[in-house]
């Protein structure tokens, strides 16, 4: 993990009226500028401030979950993605397996299985490794206030671009297609499948849990903290359902990057017609119109915009400049790695992995294997960077409600 002066400062628990005014009256003005379309940009754009004040009341995310089991055996983070998992295929089977609601297409997050997914995945692994955090996790703490997260972001964006010059060469390594559980076996059966595997999963890792009941960890507090990551899980399911069927696709978060780091391309007089990739017909349309009318924009906008709301609201908006060389550098080659893989990989912790897995996609679940092997070559290559890979047993019991440091909670456990 980076250290204290790497991340956002603990702040004083008040609340701070001016942060607040400032997400409040930017998530007005994009609102307003939204209601000139349709419904669905404005409520999209809710969604992603709904999703966003989750993700940091919480503390969800991914990265350090995984650093945690791997360095610690520590589990109960991966066990709320378990949850999470469980939660939302079970909200997304009726949804998908009508076709359509409210008279518009829905569709899963379904890729094919393949090479190209395993090797994003790996290298996305390392990146969330070295950067401190994931494709959500970016974003909420981003908006949290953790400038070093702000180098991280915009070295995604270069990351994914660069993938989406490379992604003819990456169409030519063999993939077998899309195979989804609820098409193969019937949704009923998909169901099934899945959650056995989900309940296998948590029956192992609660078996490495008691492993380590006589480790010195605040078990109160740990309980505490595991409640807190169910009751995110349990909310996200519930937002991530209701953004398929707005949306009519699943939750998604790096396309919106690989578009921005297009548009700064453009501004430095990039030619796309010399790019295979944005000559399809849905990426060069996504080029030539705002940010604005690309939906995955708009709601990361919104999670940056509800993670500022909720830092101003907590007393806990701090930015710093005071990051070290290591960790800058850290911070941008884990952002770039994330960035190319998750573009190859078609998506990334969210995208590819819960999104792909809620909507019984086998390539959400090789999404996964292949990028906890990259988080095993990350965490190994932290310490060249100045990072640490243990939390302290205080830290790692602790909740973001009630934390003896802030910057320790939310630079350090689950990003």
């Amino acid at each position: 993990m980076p250290p204290a002066s790497d991340r956002t400062a603990s702040g004083s628990g008040r609340a701070q009226g001016a942060v607040i005014a400032v997400a409040g009256l930017l998530a007005g003005a994009v609102s307003l500028w939204l209601s000139a379309a349709d419904w669905r940009m404005p409520a999209l754009f809710s969604l992603g401030i709904l999703f966003g004040l989750v993700l940091y009341v919480t503390a969800f995310g991914f990265a350090a979950s995984y650093r945690e089991f791997l360095v610690q055996r520590e589990t109960g983070a991966v066990r709320a993605q378990l949850v999470l998992l469980a939660v939302t295929t079970i909200l997304f089977a009726p949804v998908l397996a009508s076709g359509a609601v409210l008279g518009r297409e829905v569709v899963g997050a379904v890729a094919p299985v393949g090479v190209p997914v395993a090797a994003g995945a790996f290298v996305f692994g390392i990146g969330m490794q070295l950067a401190g955090g994931c494709g959500s996790g970016t974003l909420y703490t981003a908006g949290g206030g953790s400038l070093r997260m702000v180098a991280v972001l915009t070295a995604f964006c270069g990351g994914s671009f660069l993938a989406s010059l490379h992604m003819p060469w990456w169409g030519r390594l063999p993939e077998w297609g899309e195979i989804s559980l609820g098409t193969k076996l019937g949704w009923p059966a998909a169901i099934a499948v899945q959650l056995a595997v989900l309940a296998l999963a948590w029956a192992m890792l609660g078996r490495i849990a008691r492993s380590r009941r006589n480790e010195s960890v605040d078990a109160s507090r740990s309980a505490a903290r595991q409640r807190l990551l169910v009751i995110g899980a349990l909310l996200l399911s519930v937002l991530s359902v209701v953004t398929l069927v707005v949306a009519g696709h699943p939750w998604s978060i790096t396309w919106a990057f690989t578009l921005w780091g297009a548009k700064a391309a453009l501004l430095l007089g990039w030619d796309p017609a010399a790019a295979a990739f944005w000559s399809g017909g849905f990426q060069s349309t996504a080029l030539a119109k705002g940010v604005f009318d690309d939906v995955t924009s708009v709601m990361n906008i919104g999670i940056v915009l509800g993670a500022l709301g909720a830092a101003g609201a907590s007393g806990r908006f701090a930015p710093r400049l005071a990051f070290s060389g290591r960790s800058l550098s850290a911070a941008v080659l884990g952002g770039l790695a994330m960035g190319y893989g998750a573009r190859i990989a078609y998506g990334c912790n969210i995208g590819a992995f819960y999104s792909g897995v809620a909507s019984t996609s086998l390539h959400g679940w090789l999404w996964i294997v292949t990028a906890l092997a990259g988080c095993w070559v990350g965490v190994r290559m932290r310490p060249w960077f100045g990072l640490e890979n243990r939390s302290t047993p205080e830290a790692v019991s602790c909740t973001p409600l009630q934390p003896r440091n802030h910057t320790e909670t939310h630079g350090n456990l689950l990003r």
